[in-house]
């Protein structure tokens, strides 16, 4: 049964797709081993997939992701053996570990998002404690997340070239779920001890595009391995600088990047026989939270945006504002959940795959940016099949299932002739994701 409903001919493609996937499953996860053993993955990351049936690819990779609360809680064991190998390779001697969460202390979900991944570092047999970088918490602060769980954050102090919490808890393993996009502060500059994800891995100097170019090569590889196209697992993507949306320059460059962007898809629409329109998606080159995003199908969408757009474009979180952005190949989502637009995202920690979610928004369609106001998420596990009279055996079994898949890492749980099973499609997305990991693996080398 399918993860999500998809019409007739977008599932068609899918499944031919998901059969080259799973038939060459062995070649593949040894070609992953090889990977990993010459670049070590990031400590953790997610990533947005969007399926068109024909296509099937990365969007984002977000190397500081918050939204374990999002995540099954039944994944919580398998989480904790990945992230005991985690804190193993950066620090073979950690009992403990110091998070550096994110300042906005008012967002409670983000909040439940630090529980999740304390209770995951926990259950792998570490102390954790969280040392904000927030001004206003000069003392230990008590908040309560949104579903009622207590956290306490402490600020954070050095001395020399270590950081620690007031009464002299300082691990060697110091782990960001804050992405700089503020700057790197001076407090954890030079340090002696492990910071991960590096510094040079958040907003201040990581790009998007530089992520992409890493994936290029990494697709390319993959794409040559089991015989596809790649243009099937990678969106086309193109870097514009020197923007200032407030003051409207640089229009006319992002205007042709736009336009050039339209018909390389719409060339490769024609050589495919898909009758979709094109659309590409611009977005800031560095930046997160789903801001900064417009989706456009024509260059004079990006001509003469009027003041609402402009102030959309011209700024991302902490402020900051946007003079480079990336011109990406807009790939529809073609899946749905109860009848709204939805995309699967995948959570991995070291190399392994820990679990996942679909976003789904009702009030956007399928060629738009679903991480935006009035999204919601539904586990992997938690999905109501096509056939509703189903719907109860279906998800007893398919979650029961759908755990097995994830306990081993991606290995397919059945038979590859029936690509449409929720858990071999869970073995597609955590293919898709993985690449992406790797590809964030050259890009922080």
């Amino acid at each position: 049964m399918p993860l999500a409903v998809m019409s007739e001919n977008r599932l068609a493609d899918l499944q031919a797709f998901e059969r080259t996937i799973l038939s060459q499953q062995t070649k593949i996860e040894a070609w992953f081993r090889s990977k990993w053993k010459d670049h070590a993955p990031p400590f953790y990351g997610s990533v947005d997939i969007r399926n068109a049936g024909y296509k099937m690819a990365s969007i984002d990779m977000n190397l500081f992701p918050g939204g374990f609360n999002n995540l099954n809680p039944q994944f919580v064991q398998l989480a904790a053996h990945a992230a005991q190998d985690a804190v193993e390779r950066a620090c073979p001697q950690a009992k403990s570990v110091l998070i550096v969460p994110e300042n906005h202390t008012r967002n409670t979900f983000y909040l439940q998002n630090v529980h999740a991944l304390s209770t995951i570092l926990r259950t792998a047999g570490f102390e954790v404690r969280l040392g904000s970088l927030n001004p206003e918490i000069t003392a230990p602060t008590e908040f309560t997340t949104a579903l009622g769980d207590a956290i306490t954050l402490e600020p954070l102090q050095r001395t020399r070239g270590r950081v620690h919490l007031a009464d002299g808890f300082s691990p060697c393993l110091i782990l960001l779920n804050n992405d700089l996009s503020a700057g790197v502060p001076d407090i954890l500059k030079d340090l002696s001890q492990t910071v991960l994800p590096p510094l040079h891995g958040g907003w201040t100097t990581r790009r998007k595009t530089a992520h992409f170019a890493a994936y290029d090569t990494i697709a390319a590889e993959f794409a040559a391995l089991i015989g596809i196209d790649e243009w099937q697992i990678n969106p086309y993507f193109e870097q514009i600088s020197g923007l200032n949306f407030q003051e409207r320059e640089g229009e006319d460059a992002l205007a042709d990047a736009v336009n050039r962007m339209l018909q390389k898809i719409q060339a490769k629409y024609n050589e495919k026989g898909i009758t979709d329109t094109p659309f590409v998606i611009v977005k800031a080159d560095a930046g997160t939270y789903g801001m900064g995003v417009m989706s456009v199908k024509s260059a004079d969408e990006v001509r003469g945006l009027n003041r609402k757009n402009r102030n959309k474009m011209a700024k991302v979180k902490e402020g900051l504002e946007v003079s480079e952005v990336i011109v990406q190949e807009g790939i529809y989502t073609y899946e749905t959940l109860h009848g709204a637009v939805s995309e699967p995202v995948v959570y991995m920690i070291d190399r392994f795959v820990v679990g996942g979610f679909f976003r789904v928004h009702e009030g956007r369609a399928a060629d738009e940016n679903l991480n935006a106001t009035g999204m919601s998420f539904v586990q992997l596990n938690h999905i109501i099949p096509v056939a509703e009279t189903d719907a109860e055996a279906y998800n007893d079994d398919c979650g029961r299932r759908v755990f097995e898949q994830w306990q081993e890492l991606g290995v397919p749980q059945t038979n590859a002739a029936d690509p449409d099973c929720g858990c071999n499609r869970l073995y597609v997305y955590g293919v898709m994701a993985r690449l992406s990991l790797l590809a964030a693996a050259l890009e922080l080398e």
